[in-house]
């Protein structure tokens, strides 16, 4: 692991953590309450409270780092637009994988933080580049293992790389999956997810092959990066039937708890052939911004346990509190163990800044009331003594 020169770890921050996004106005209206409550004036009862609250105003925003980006603002020299182009996302990374109650370890996992490092110079690589994997193996180690050491080396000599990363990867889990059918010294029944991302820049490009999960965290909220390929799932399943395959008790017939994985040859019959288990991942790409603070990516022994908003919540918290990413993965794992996961867990944190995510302040909340015209009739008639 790679760790960069200007992280700020062990960074302590006192402030608690508390999560909003954005900007939220709601507006009060008591206008029923208040009608109600004044009719009871004119029936000589004793009003109820006029002031129920029902909705309320609150905004949030983000204390400035350092009095120098404040003056900058102030005086114009960097617009919003310009520190967005500017921004260049520094990679940093923490990982933590334990056993938990299951008997063996099939879960494997790769961090690199600098590939330009890492790969020397075997390859025109742009940069700055990172590259992380986690793969849950089922049935062995042998596929998660093979997967985990060749699947970079198969995406990096694609021909479409770097050009289309897309093709490029589609292309390398494929290559991967047949390359370990032919790999006779190791066990091809044995099978594994996988869940990757590759960034150049500030460009992230996250596949995803059965039930592993990678969850952005942006200002406190989860954005998830992947889908589960769960049987059970709408669109899965109606692919598994149309290829003559079953969903049983959430299980692709009756043998399998994800729709898609590499591997499992005794699954899929000969090479090209259509069958229910395919090899395929689904793709996301997006821009990172100054807004996308972390990655969360995670086997499914995180995700049964944990929703990726908590998981978000979690890390944020500790990043605040220590900025240390390994820590914070390690947090997520006995967070998982107390909730009694039953899987083995692996977790990784991937920072794209040397800084904790910043504190938010919390301004005083504001409220609006309004009255209806009949209302107001109402109150002038009691003022005026005139009910």
């Amino acid at each position: 692991m790679i760790w960069n020169d200007n992280m700020a770890a062990g960074t302590d921050l006192s402030c608690p953590f508390t999560m909003l996004e954005g900007n939220y106005e709601n507006v009060l209206t008591t206008e029923d309450e208040s009608l109600d409550s004044l009719k009871q004036l004119t029936s000589g009862k004793p009003p109820r409270h006029l002031s129920t609250v029902q909705h309320c105003v609150i905004s949030a925003r983000l204390l400035p780092a350092t009095d120098s980006e404040s003056d900058g603002a102030t005086n114009g020299s960097n617009s919003p637009s310009d520190e967005k182009l500017e921004f260049m996302p520094v990679f940093r990374s923490g990982c933590c994988a334990e056993r938990g109650p299951k008997h063996f370890m099939e879960d494997e996992h790769i961090c690199i933080d600098n590939l330009v490092y890492h790969l020397g110079n075997t390859t025109d690589c742009p940069s700055p580049g990172a590259f992380y994997g986690v793969f849950d193996g089922h049935g062995g180690t042998d596929a998660a293992v093979f997967v985990r050491d060749n699947i970079l080396r198969f995406i990096l000599e694609d021909s479409h790389f770097p050009v289309s990363m897309e093709k490029a990867i589609k292309s390398a889990f494929l290559k991967a999956d047949y390359a370990f059918a032919d790999a006779c010294s190791l066990d091809i029944s044995s099978g594994t997810t996988a869940l990757t991302a590759v960034i150049f820049g500030r460009t992230i490009v996250v596949a995803n092959l059965g039930d592993c999960r990678a969850v952005l965290g942006k200002r406190g909220r989860a954005i998830e990066l992947s889908k589960d390929h769960k049987p059970n799932c709408t669109s899965e399943r109606l692919r598994i039937e149309r290829f003559g395959g079953v969903v049983y008790d959430g299980y692709l017939n009756g043998q399998l708890s994800v729709a898609r994985a590499l591997g499992d040859w005794h699954m899929k019959g000969s090479k090209g052939s259509a069958c229910p288990l395919i090899a395929e991942p689904e793709l996301q790409e997006l821009s990172l911004t100054e807004d996308d603070e972390f990655l969360v990516m995670g086997c499914d022994g995180l995700w049964d346990v944990m929703s990726s908003q908590c998981a978000v919540t979690i890390a944020r918290k500790e990043l605040m509190l220590h900025n240390d990413p390994e820590r914070c993965s390690r947090e997520l794992v006995r967070e998982a163990l107390k909730r009694n996961t039953c899987d083995n867990l692996t977790v990784i944190v991937i920072c794209f800044s040397p800084d904790p995510p910043p504190r938010i302040e919390i301004p005083q909340t504001r409220v609006r009331r309004s009255i209806s015209a009949e209302g107001l009739n109402l109150l002038k008639g009691v003022l005026d003594g005139n009910p």
